[in-house]
C-alpha cells in the first residue's frame, strides 16, 4: 500500500469520495452530517491523501488545519474491499505525522454517535483519540462524537 498526496483528480478517487458522501448523508440526520463533497476538498485549508494498491484506490483521508496548532481530521474512508486490511489505521498514521510536520499540538474529529460509525470510533480509539466537547464551528449535535488527540 502506497499512500500520495492529492487523487482529487482522479476519476476512482472522485467514485469513492462521492460514495463516501452519499453514504454519510444517507444515514445521518439533516443538519448533523459533516462530510464534504469534492469541491469542500479543494480548498487551500485541506490536505488530501489517498491510498493505493497498485492501480486500486483503497481509501482516502485529509487534515483540515483550523488553526496553526489544531487540525482537524476529515473524509476518512476505506473502501468496502479493502476493510480490515489497515487501511484505516495507515491513513491515521499518515495524518497524525502531517499534523506533527505541521508543529500542530492537537488533532481533533467528528463522526457519527450511531452503530454506523462504531468501527470508525473504535479505529480512531486504537490510535489514541479521546471523546472531546464540540471544536471549531461544530456545536452539541446527540448525532456527533467529537474526538481529539494531543500531540
Amino acid at each position: 500500500m502506497k499512500i500520495i498526496d492529492g487523487g482529487l483528480d482522479d476519476e476512482r478517487v472522485v467514485a469513492l469520495l462521492r460514495h463516501h458522501h452519499a453514504t454519510c448523508r444517507a444515514v445521518t440526520p439533516v443538519g448533523s452530517a459533516h462530510a464534504l463533497d469534492l469541491s469542500g476538498l479543494r480548498v487551500p485549508a485541506i490536505r488530501f491523501w489517498s491510498a493505493w494498491d497498485g492501480d486500486t484506490v483503497l481509501g482516502v483521508g485529509a487534515l483540515k488545519t483550523l488553526s496553526p496548532d489544531h487540525g482537524e481530521l476529515k473524509s476518512m474512508h476505506t473502501t468496502e474491499a479493502a476493510r480490515r486490511r489497515g487501511v484505516g489505521s495507515a491513513m491515521v498514521r499518515h495524518i497524525v505525522e502531517a499534523g506533527r510536520a505541521r508543529s500542530m499540538r492537537r488533532l481533533s474529529l467528528e463522526t457519527g454517535s450511531f452503530d454506523f460509525f462504531a468501527p470508525a470510533r473504535a479505529l480512531y480509539a486504537r490510535h489514541g483519540f479521546v471523546a472531546c466537547g464540540p471544536f471549531g464551528d461544530y456545536h452539541a449535535d446527540p448525532n456527533s462524537t467529537f474526538m481529539t488527540l494531543a500531540l
